[in-house]
């Protein structure tokens, strides 16, 4: 069975007092972002440096029982046109592996200019490049998740 879900029919499988987990897979990150358990709000919350996926998938795990994770919200980036490009083929080949090892529902969400728009927050924001470096992930997993919760 699938575990990739509509807005509407994730909504319909989340527990009622779970949080979602916002993913912006990458090739080298993963930035991380939480929600509240009201499904309002979402919190930046880390980046996790890939490794394996046997190690990072043990760090979701881990995030998810201590968290009361109840489903995932997985940033899909689309091509500007609305293409599917080689990162989707990889966010699905993470999708499908991740659902092998959690039977959690998960949502994939348009990422279209996500970090574009955190990027551009943080440069208002006045942060130093390098300090942009150490939290667009994060933030852009807010971005993605923010936006699935408005869609909630």
């Amino acid at each position: 069975m699938s575990t990739v879900f509509s807005v509407r029919d994730l909504k319909a499988q989340l527990p009622r007092g779970k949080r979602l987990l916002g993913l912006d897979i990458g090739s080298k990150t993963i930035g991380l972002a939480l929600s509240d358990i009201t499904l309002t709000i979402a919190t930046p919350m880390e980046t996790i440096k890939r490794k394996k996926f046997r190690e990072d998938v043990a760090k979701l795990l881990d995030i998810v029982q201590k968290q009361g994770v109840g489903g995932y919200v997985l940033g899909w980036p689309v091509n500007m046109d609305g293409s599917e490009g080689p990162r989707c083929q990889s966010t699905k080949a993470f999708s499908n592996n991740l659902a092998k090892v959690s039977d959690l529902p998960q949502l994939l969400w348009d990422e279209r200019l996500s970090t574009a728009a955190v990027e551009r927050t943080l440069i208002e924001a006045d942060r130093s490049r390098s300090r942009r470096k150490e939290l667009v992930d994060k933030m852009a997993a807010a971005y993605i998740l923010q936006g699935a919760l408005h869609a909630l």
